[in-house]
Order: structure tokens, then C-alpha cells, then sequence
């Protein structure tokens, strides 16, 4: 019996190694088509019949369908690792060991990023025939921090300070005259504005690291960096005056749907019509990212940043294992300094057909080993869930599995996993062809209220249709949509919440809620439209009670305070919420 049908969907013959061979060579404007994925659910026979090489050609359709028909599944690929070490010898033993001109600040300040530069040698390909590290050390305490490559001659390393203090360092590398380079600086204290690194609080939340609770309101534009300086700096006022402290963004260009345009630098040298060199990344590149990486901490935004993706036309999803490995190594020593990162192994993993669980735990300990900052670090999922209790996992990345039920399975994530339940992609207000991307704008705000209440934290995009393809989600630009200002009120109702977040609270069959009980309690009514509800609540504490229009941004404090068994009216309309405070 055939493994591959003119029924099987075509995603299940894309992602065999072999079946993809046989339509790459066959039918190449198929796989190279930007709208691949908008047709991996179609039955391979369907698309075979609708493809327009083929229509006039029931022979050559005939054909590739036998093809498939007749493959074996293919084998587990062949993904290990193959390194050839850094050369001993990479220069001559008359050069003087130490000898590279070195120039470090005598200053340093907390929770800032402190660089040692280096002008050292050039030839071959410094990017994997060099090593380089330096070892800092304050209070008997020694940190490894990674350098990197910077083009011209000059390497880099970068240490996002910790604590205050006097640090002294030692280079190591196997390039003699960037080895055994000392040198010290004295971290001052961090500025007033500064609160170090986003990690886990709470089991299920966020904190910086003085302590101050982040909430994490998110929104996704994945290639915004790729669009030019008036877009991108057009991107960077919509944030500057929207609710969003979390931009999720990718590493490399997209090809998908909306993203056909090609970027203006590449991340490795090369280009599309002779291909790239996976070698030699392109530092003109990553300092461009760089340089908006640092514009949107002046923002207070994280950087939510994806390592890998699917979408891709330039080869940088298939590349072979040591050039996966050395990118992931490049980018994290050249970036983890940055105050703002986390790291995103990838935006739907399991699209990604080549790389294999093994790949994906190997790329988590590289970035572990290289970040000594130890920034979040997650990995998102298209139609399979990674398994999120994996050590490494700090926190669930999650796109909704299901097209109607996205916030409403917070409470099963946490319970689950036992971590911060971050749903990245809930779908997209908009309103293009894909049920993705054209939820409405009561929609995205009722996703982020029933997610907020459950515990967890829900991720906005923007798909409106434009004529020159801008759409937000994709290349930034301007917020079009209705949810933004509405999330930016839930942002504020999250932030007044007694211990900076919301936590759920048991009671309420038919409503979610969340808070201190007895203290602080926040309900929310979604799609309901009550116009009136009664509380049970303990006798000898007096509540005030707010009516929150979460659509209309209202919040309404009634004018008595009520006690014991009470009975509240409502404005019998939906999206409502009602919240509870103690009188002290």
C-alpha cells in the first residue's frame, strides 16, 4: 500500500525529504510559491489539478503523482554534527601573545553592556578559524562571556554587567595575539530607569530583576527590520505611542504571504542569484538589527527575538547542522549583552521539517552556554506542541491549536506545564482570507481579558489588508486596528492589581476571575451580557465595586460599598468586567 496518495495532504508529502525533492525539481514554482503554506491542508492530487504548469498536462501530473506514490518514507535525516576545531596554529609563533590593540572603557555601569574591542587578524575566515572569550571576575566569582567576529579586523566582546563593582578580565583565544589580554573597570550602580533583566516570577509571571513585575503585552511584526528606515522608523513612533512592552521579530527575512519584497542586506555574505556563504555572516547586518534592538529598549519594549522560521526562499531554513550551530553561537554572543532580548529558537517549529528534537535541544544549551545573562528562552509551535516542561523552557510560547478556543485553555497550559503561559499568536485582528488573520478588533480584546484573568498573557498582530502590502504584522508601520488602545486599558487595569499581576481565583462557574480573595477580585464577562449579578461574599468586609466597560474603556465605581450577600446591576451589555476592593 502507498504511503502517499493523491489524498494525502500535501503537507505530509512536503515535509519527506523525498517527496519534497520530487516537487521541487517537478514542480519548482510550487514549492517556491510564497503561498505554499496557505495550502499545505489541500489533498496533494487537489493541488496537483489546480497547479497551472500542470493543467494543460494530465501526463506530467500522472506522472509526479506516480513518483510520490511509489516512495518509501524517508529515513531520520543524517543532522549530526560534523566541526572542524579552530586551527592551533591560526598565526605564526613569531607573533607576540596579548599583542592585538585593545581598547575597554575604565567604567562600567549595572545592567549595562560593557565591550572590550580588539583589532586582531583578518585572514582565512576569522568567524570559524577564531576563538574568543574572556573570563570576568568580581567578588572570587568568574563569568565566561563569548566574543565574536565584527568584519575588518575587529572582534567584540560583550558582557551585559550584573552587579556593581570592580571586574577584572583575561582573554582566551586560539589566535595568540588575542590571548591573555587583562584588564579591569569599575560597574557603578544601575541608573534610577534601570531594572535589570526580564525572568520568571511567580511560577506563572514576570519580574525584572530590582523585583518590579513585568507584564508582558506583546504584539508580533515579523520582519519589521527589513523594511527600510522610513518604515522601520514609522514602526518605531506606533510603538512609541501604543500599549506594547514585547516586539516578537525575526532574525532572518520572510517569504510568505505579504512578504515578497526582498530585504535590503542579507544576514550572510552572497546573494540570491549565486547563494550565500553560511560561513561568513554579514556584520552590517547585525549591527543594523542591533541598532533596533537598542531603539526599542529606549522604548521599554523587549525584544522577543526568533531565531529560525519556515518561511524562507534563501536556504537559511535548510542549512546543514555546523552552520545552524555557528549562527546560533554568532547571534547569541553578539546579542546577548542587549538588556531586552529573549530568545525564540523558532516561530512554528514543526514546519521546519528538516531539523529534528535533538537539533532543537542542541540549539537551546549553545544559546545557554553563550548567554551568561541567562535571558528567557522558548520555542513556538505551529500544529505540535513542544514539550514545554523541558528544562530549558522558561516560559510557553504558544499559537492557538484550536481556531475558536486560544485564551480559554490558559488555565489547562499553566496546570500542565507549570510555567508563565505566553500566547504569542492568538490569530490576528484583520482582515484578510486566512482564519489567522481576521478576527475582529472585540475579538483580540476578548482574547487578551479571558487570557489576562485566566493567569496568563495573550499576544495581539494587526492583518488589514493594504494596497502596498504593509501589513503590520508582517512589516510594521502603522496600528490600524481597534484592540490597541483597548489592550493598552487592560494593560492599565493588569498594572493596578495589588501584586502587579493577575492571578485566577477559583468561585465563578460561569465567569473567569482573578486576584486575592477577599481582597482584590477582577471578573470578566466576555460574551455575556448580564444586567445584573449577585455575590456571596464573607460578612464583615465591605467591598467598592467598579463596572469596567472593557470595549468603551469606561471603569464606573458605584457609590455604595456592598457587604455579605449583595446584588449589583450591570449595563446588560457584552465585554463587560466587575472588580472587587476590599475597603480597608
Amino acid at each position: 500500500m502507498a504511503t502517499y496518495t493523491a489524498t494525502t495532504p500535501l503537507f505530509e508529502v512536503m515535509r519527506d525529504p523525498a517527496g519534497h525533492e520530487i516537487l521541487a525539481h517537478d514542480v519548482p514554482e510550487l514549492a517556491a510559491n510564497p503561498l505554499l503554506h496557505t495550502l499545505y491542508h489541500y489533498q496533494l492530487g487537489l493541488i496537483l489539478g489546480t497547479e497551472k504548469s500542470l493543467r494543460n498536462d494530465p501526463a506530467k501530473k500522472a506522472e509526479i503523482l506516480a513518483k510520490i506514490e511509489a516512495l518509501q518514507p524517508s529515513p531520520a535525516p543524517d543532522r549530526s554534527v560534523r566541526h572542524n576545531a579552530p586551527a592551533a596554529g591560526y598565526e605564526p609563533e613569531s607573533v607576540e601573545r596579548g599583542s592585538a590593540r585593545t581598547d575597554f572603557p575604565a567604567e562600567g555601569t549595572k545592567w549595562q553592556q560593557y565591550e572590550i574591542a580588539l583589532q586582531g587578524p583578518s585572514h582565512g575566515n576569522p568567524f570559524t578559524d577564531v576563538e574568543l572569550a574572556a573570563d570576568f571576575t568580581t567578588n572570587g566569582e568568574t563569568l565566561t562571556v563569548p566574543g565574536f567576529y565584527d568584519g575588518d579586523g575587529a572582534y567584540r566582546i560583550r558582557l551585559l554587567v550584573p552587579a556593581e563593582g570592580e571586574w577584572s578580565f583575561t582573554t582566551r583565544s586560539n589566535a595568540t595575539s588575542l590571548d591573555a589580554i587583562t584588564g579591569s573597570f569599575t560597574a557603578a550602580a544601575a541608573s534610577p530607569d534601570s531594572r535589570g533583566v526580564v525572568q520568571v516570577a511567580d511560577t506563572f509571571h514576570f519580574a525584572y530583576e530590582d523585583g518590579t513585575p513585568y507584564l508582558p503585552i506583546g504584539t508580533t511584526s515579523y520582519v519589521w527590520t527589513h523594511q527600510g528606515e522610513a518604515l522601520e522608523e514609522q514602526t518605531l513612533q506606533s510603538l512609541k505611542a501604543g500599549p506594547f512592552n514585547k516586539m516578537r521579530m525575526c532574525v532572518f527575512p520572510k517569504s510568505y504571504l505579504f512578504n515578497e519584497n526582498e530585504p535590503e542586506i542579507y544576514p550572510y555574505e552572497g546573494n540570491l542569484q549565486d547563494g550565500f556563504d553560511y560561513t561568513r555572516p554579514n556584520p552590517a547586518y547585525y549591527s543594523h538589527l542591533e541598532k533596533r534592538i537598542s531603539q526599542l529598549e529606549e522604548l521599554g519594549i523587549e525584544a522577543d527575538l526568533i531565531l529560525f522560521h519556515a518561511y524562507d526562499r534563501w536556504g537559511f531554513s535548510k542549512m546543514g547542522p555546523a552552520a545552524d550551530d555557528l549562527y546560533v553561537k554568532y547571534v547569541t554572543a553578539r546579542l546577548a549583552s542587549h538588556r531586552n532580548i529573549w530568545w525564540a529558537l523558532a516561530n512554528e517549529f514543526d514546519l521546519m521539517f528538516e531539523k529534528t528534537i535533538e537539533d532543537w535541544e542542541r540549539f537551546a544549551a549553545i544559546v545557554q552556554e553563550n548567554d551568561p545573562t541567562h535571558h528567557l528562552l522558548s520555542i513556538h509551535n505551529c500544529r505540535e506542541m513542544y514539550d514545554h516542561s523541558r528544562p530549558w523552557v522558561t516560559h510557553c510560547s504558544i499559537q492557538r491549536l484550536d481556531i475558536y478556543k486560544t485564551a480559554e485553555m490558559t488555565t489547562q497550559w499553566r496546570q500542565e506545564w507549570q510555567k508563565p503561559v505566553v500566547i504569542d499568536e492568538c490569530a490576528y485582528e484583520g482582515n484578510i482570507d486566512q482564519g489567522w488573520g481576521n478576527i475582529t478588533g472585540e475579538e483580540m480584546t476578548r482574547r487578551f481579558w479571558e487570557g489576562a484573568v485566566r493567569g496568563g498573557y495573550v499576544g495581539h498582530g494587526e492583518t488589514y489588508v493594504h494596497p502596498e502590502d504593509i501589513l503590520w504584522w508582517a512589516k510594521g508601520g502603522k496600528l490600524r486596528g481597534t484592540s490597541p488602545d483597548r489592550i493598552g486599558f487592560l494593560r492599565r487595569i493588569m498594572e493596578a492589581a495589588p501584586e502587579g499581576h493577575l492571578e485566577p481565583l477559583p468561585g465563578h462557574w460561569d465567569a473567569p476571575s482573578a486576584g486575592i480573595k477577599n481582597e482584590y477580585e477582577l471578573i470578566y464577562f466576555g460574551f455575556n451580557q448580564p444586567t445584573y449579578r449577585r455575590f456571596v461574599m464573607p460578612p464583615g468586609i465591605e467591598f467598592q465595586i467598579d463596572v469596567i466597560d472593557t470595549w468603551n474603556m469606561t471603569v464606573e465605581t458605584l457609590p455604595d460599598t456592598f457587604e455579605g450577600r449583595f446584588r449589583i446591576e450591570l449595563p446588560g451589555r457584552q465585554y463587560i468586567a466587575v472588580r472587587l476592593r476590599a475597603v480597608a
